[in-house]
């Protein structure tokens, strides 16, 4: 496997993490160097990580994770967004942004970590069968998904600062909606 391919197949799979951490930049007020690093290191490190335990544990349960994986993103970023929805219609002050603790807490960020990496840990278990290079594979998948997510999040903030109020109601919509794409397309696959 060349490491155009490889690149390729880091942006394809830094796209959910992407597309959550730009949910996360329309809910906050101003994209902060702590935010930067959280989405950076738990986005990217858990894409690296996920295919490098595919990778070795693969030959035991493969087929089951890749039977469930569109199922299992599904309802983590569902749970997530619907949280994220229902706390923004619960606030007093429609002006009041969501807490930043809430929106880049350990829990929730590892939570959506995971949920945005399962297909990462799906392709560990094909990537020896492409004679793909593990190291060069994981650092790859991890530094492109860290760079792609702080990026998404500066766009996410950028286009939140055009939205105004409500701002963690449409991060939880993207949420929904990107779980919803994922269990769609696996399901119009097949697979």
């Amino acid at each position: 496997m060349s490491f155009s391919s490889i690149l390729l197949l880091a942006l394809g799979l830094a796209m959910d993490a992407t597309a959550v951490s730009a949910a996360r930049g329309v809910a906050v007020s101003r994209v902060l160097p702590r935010h930067v690093l959280l989405v950076a290191v738990f986005f990217g490190g858990f894409q690296a990580a996920m295919p490098l335990v595919g990778w070795l544990v693969g030959a035991h349960v493969g087929a089951w994770v890749q039977a469930w994986d569109h199922w299992i993103a599904f309802a983590l970023l569902v749970a997530i967004g619907g949280k994220m929805i229902w706390e923004a219609r619960q606030t007093d002050d429609d002006d009041a942004p969501p807490r930043e603790a809430d929106l880049f807490g350990w829990k929730v960020m590892t939570v959506l970590a995971i949920a945005t990496s399962i297909d990462a840990l799906a392709v560990g278990f094909t990537l020896p069968l492409l004679g793909a290079p593990m190291i060069l594979s994981i650092v790859t998948i991890g530094v492109v998904t860290a760079f792609a997510s702080a990026l998404g999040l500066f766009a996410g903030r950028r286009f939140g600062a055009m939205l105004g109020r409500r701002l963690a109601l449409v991060g939880g919509l993207v949420l929904i909606g990107l779980g919803t794409k994922i269990l769609i397309e696996h399901l119009l696959d097949g697979t």
